[in-house]
């Protein structure tokens, strides 16, 4: 499979690259599937970086591999090519039955291990997806946290984690990604998908902004919040993160904080002013219209709020110990039928 034939959606969680990835999926020569999640796992392998765990000796094996890599012929780029055989296997057989140009990978984790992505595909399109740090967090929170800004930093430290990675990205140009503004996409979508399009080379489609109409919605992983609901873009959750945080003192301090954490730098290579963004937060709250209204619910939204609240100190509550033991019943149950098949 040809490298050019690899298209990958480079965005935080909640920036609305579901958005983006149903719109470029309408066009008839763009083929995607629900967050392969293919090349985060590569990227840990221990050669570039390794996991904090595992059900095995990881540091060793670490170890083991760049002394493996050292060892052939082009070194790295033997590495390389073999991780490549892997992706481009499995991209290539999943697309050629589709008969299109390009498959689109669109997970979001990837923007944390872009140098290795860059590495691995340096001849793929690359879509750069940005919206202003706060309308992400606002809207990450107010998905799977029921809007408290608090649980859900605790759990994610989003901006602190995507703004720097993908704003090194976008200077260090090792690649030659295309940065698409989600408040352009949504206010100017025929134009921004048509500057898309030429990107990647193909033909302007114009009834790909009615993706309600076109994109075929497949079972998978992914963020289905909002996008699922409309038939084209809509500039509705746009600035909702600005009454936000002018109507919540606590909001407003830790979107502050939240700021003040980030390299001014970054924040204007996703092409956002930190001075407008001050200027937004210091507004008067009680000109503020009332806080974003609650997601609706949905099971996907559901399913992850019970699993995080499961989740949470598991070690030291009541259903820690339940889990365990289903754990080890399931495991017994599951070795004994492999054990009978071999």
């Amino acid at each position: 499979m040809e490298q050019e034939r690899l298209v990958f959606v480079v965005s935080p969680p909640r920036a609305g690259s579901t958005l983006l990835q149903r719109m470029l999926g309408s066009h008839s020569q763009i083929f995607t599937h629900p967050e392969p999640h293919l090349i985060t796992p590569l990227a840990y392998l221990g050669y570039y970086d390794t996991v904090d765990q595992a059900p095995y000796d990881h540091i060793n094996a670490a170890e083991a591999l760049r002394l493996f890599v050292e060892g052939l012929p082009r070194g790295e780029e033997d590495y390389l090519d073999a991780l490549r055989a892997f992706t481009q296997t499995l991209y290539g057989r999943m697309l050629e039955p589709s008969g299109k140009r390009y498959f689109l990978d669109k997970t979001p984790a990837y923007a944390l291990v872009l140098p290795f992505l860059s590495k691995l595909h340096p001849r793929a399109k690359y879509i750069v997806l940005t919206r202003h740090p706060l309308a992400v967090f606002s809207s990450y929170a107010n998905s799977f946290f029921g809007g408290d800004w608090r649980a859900a930093h605790h759990f994610n430290p989003l901006l602190e984690r995507y703004v720097p990675a993908i704003a090194r990205f976008l200077r260090d140009r090792e690649v030659s990604p295309l940065q698409v503004a989600y408040e352009s996409l949504v206010e100017e979508s025929e134009s921004e998908l048509k500057r898309i399009f030429g990107y990647l080379e193909l033909e302007h489609e114009a009834g790909a902004v009615e993706y309600g109409e076109r994109f075929e919605v497949k079972k998978g992983p992914g963020d289905p919040h909002n996008v699922g609901r409309f038939k084209r873009p809509v500039t509705a959750f746009r600035d909702a993160w600005v009454d936000e945080v002018r109507a919540d003192r606590v909001k407003g301090d830790m979107a502050r904080a939240m700021l003040e954490r980030l390299d001014p730098s970054d924040i204007e290579s996703w092409g956002y002013s930190l001075e407008e963004t001050w200027q937004a937060l210091e507004g008067d709250p009680a000109a503020a219209r009332s806080p974003l209204r609650k997601q609706k619910t949905n099971w996907y939204a559901v399913q992850r709020k019970v699993l995080l609240m499961l989740r949470e100190d598991v070690h030291r509550r009541p259903h820690g110990r339940l889990i365990r033991r289903l754990r080890y019943y399931c495991d017994v149950i599951l070795r004994d039928q492999q054990t009978s098949h071999s």
